[in-house]
């Protein structure tokens, strides 16, 4: 048996016997060790350079995604430190190279347009059916935010910031404030979400004065992002959505409807508020 491959046999009992790994971990350790062991130039455990593992690692970044990469890596590096520690190397060639690497960043979610229209529905269902004064009010106010995540794109922290001065209906404007301070302003153009802001506004006019927020409670408390997670979650529940919708899944629907609809790419990145078109671009790639 060769020197190398003895190695990871001894690693792979240290690691059952000794560290009692549970045997899906052993068992990505065995693959993980065999290609490495079939993918580099040399048996000879002591042979192995800093060279040797980077042409290694350049390797699997042409055939896996980051996430495996990482674990491949991890599964080598282990391996190294053991043979550090029982001294079979004098010196671990981990220690002479940069393996860390920038993942790529993980795009939200978006909303299938049939999802969206049975969200809506059942929110809309919902307030015609209310029982009580109290259920009309709150569901009122719930489709008003979700009529205007829809058709704005906001972050929830930014709706949630939303001052009663920042909000004209009259000119269907709405002034934005993002993230480091910046101010953008959006015009709606819905005349159904402007005649439920309406609505909504006239409902609550005292709650709204009181705090000063364009969403707010009848007894004058802002509505928090939590209180609109909740309220995503019970729509979702009661149309018997099975997908677990988030409110930046909203913006990013918005973002693919403006996309698919042609709308300039600088356009949306000002409508989002966005520094930059990167993430834009993601999402344009994706379609």
């Amino acid at each position: 048996m060769h020197d190398l491959q003895a190695h990871i046999k001894n690693y792979l009992e240290y690691c059952k016997n000794q560290k009692r790994l549970d045997e899906k971990t052993l068992k990505a350790y065995r693959i993980d060790l065999t290609q490495f062991s079939s993918k580099i130039s040399t048996d000879c455990t002591a042979g192995i350079t800093a060279g040797i593992l980077e042409d290694f690692i350049a390797g699997l970044h042409q055939i896996y995604k980051p996430k495996t990469v990482k674990r491949k890596i991890a599964s080598v590096k282990a391996f190294f430190h053991y043979l550090e520690y029982r001294e079979v190397v004098d010196r671990n060639p981990f220690n002479k190279i940069h393996v860390k690497f920038r993942e790529p960043a993980k795009l939200p979610k978006t909303i299938p347009l049939h999802t969206v229209e049975q969200f809506l529905s059942v929110i809309y269902q919902y307030h015609a059916d209310a029982k009580t004064d109290c259920q009309k009010l709150n569901s009122l106010r719930d489709i008003a935010i979700i009529e205007l995540l829809f058709a704005t794109g906001m972050r929830i922290s930014e709706l949630c910031s939303l001052k009663v001065t920042d909000v004209n209906l009259c000119d269907r404007s709405i002034l934005i404030y993002g993230k480091g301070s910046k101010e953008r302003k959006i015009q709606i153009g819905n005349d159904d979400v402007i005649r439920v802001l309406e609505e909504y506004a006239d409902a609550f006019r005292t709650g709204r004065e009181a705090c000063g927020y364009f969403f707010a409670h009848r007894s004058g408390r802002v509505v928090s992002d939590q209180s609109i997670r909740r309220m995503i979650n019970k729509y979702t529940s009661l149309a018997a959505i099975e997908m677990h919708i988030t409110p930046h899944m909203f913006r990013h629907t918005f973002a693919t409807s403006l996309l698919e609809a042609d709308v300039d790419i600088r356009y949306i990145q000002e409508m989002l508020g966005h520094s930059s078109i990167n993430i834009i671009d993601k999402i344009c790639s994706n379609h």
